[in-house]
């Protein structure tokens, strides 16, 4: 069985590519669509950056403001995206996450990654992507 793409990419958020240049980042980006970074660890943090950056670049507040952006609804079905982490999280869609907080940036980025491959999230990973922020 072929792993999922944000798995092989070792982008677990599938953050599609852009201008950015992320730390971690493969020499050379053969998806077309979306980033590919060396290790996991580096597409976490790339991932939980992306999140503070909803709250301190664009607004975002809660759990569902943030989901809203990083899943638009053209592409996603969002509110079903919404309900599936914020159940992972045990939170109401209208909590607002602490940014600068290591548990609960884990526990959505853990979320976030588990929504968009169909696998359990990297939780090794995930605390050493919080270390690299």
């Amino acid at each position: 069985m072929t792993q999922p793409r944000g798995i092989r990419n070792c982008n677990p958020g599938n953050i599609r590519k852009t201008k950015d240049r992320w730390k971690g980042l493969r020499s050379e980006q053969t998806d077309p669509e979306f980033f590919q970074f060396t290790e996991m660890k580096w597409g976490y943090r790339a991932l939980m950056r992306t999140l503070q950056n909803y709250r301190r670049r664009h607004g975002c507040q809660t759990v569902a403001d943030m989901i809203g952006r990083w899943a638009p609804p053209a592409e996603n079905n969002t509110s079903g995206y919404v309900s599936r982490v914020c159940r992972e999280m045990q939170v109401p869609s209208t909590c607002v996450p602490d940014v600068d907080d290591r548990e609960t940036m884990c526990a959505l980025a853990a979320a976030i990654s588990e929504v968009e491959n169909g696998l359990p999230a990297d939780m090794k990973a995930i605390g050493e992507a919080w270390e690299l922020l």
